[in-house]
């Protein structure tokens, strides 16, 4: 016996067939799998929600962070882009104070709620860098 033929067989399977072909690598197939959680979106009932949450996950931001603008603006507004606070003024879903801030979004600022969280999200990552972080200083202070 050869030194091929004694390699060959010591070798068993797919390697022994690999050795003893024409040197091609051998192929193994198989299925691959992921641990990847699904994504769980909340039942955005209001269509301010949902637009919300496209905005949110545009930014890379987590579910999370999403919950966390979620309770911030159902306490502010209840999600109303006409909602007003007539103590303040505040005015829109994020509660603009003034009001007017939120043209610099858009000149639609009083009638488009996508307007109103476009700019709302752009205070937010401003003053406190994420959602969870202005709902924290909300839940402390009672205002953000």
């Amino acid at each position: 016996m050869g030194a091929t033929t004694v390699a060959a067989a010591m070798l068993t399977g797919a390697a022994a067939t690999a050795a003893t072909a024409d040197t091609r690598p051998v192929v193994r197939k198989g299925v691959w799998t992921t641990s990847a959680k699904k994504l769980r979106l909340p039942a955005a009932k209001s269509g301010n929600k949902l637009i919300a949450l496209r905005l949110v996950l545009r930014r890379d931001w987590s579910m999370r962070q999403f919950r966390c603008l979620e309770k911030l603006w159902s306490r502010e507004s209840g999600w109303n882009h006409r909602a007003v606070n007539r103590s303040s003024g505040a005015y829109g879903i994020p509660q603009a104070l003034p009001a007017s801030k939120m043209s610099r979004a858009g000149s639609d600022w009083r009638t488009n709620p996508a307007t109103q969280i476009r700019w709302g999200l752009s205070y937010v990552t401003k003053r406190y860098g994420t959602p969870c972080r202005a709902w924290a200083f909300f839940t402390a202070h009672n205002w953000y």
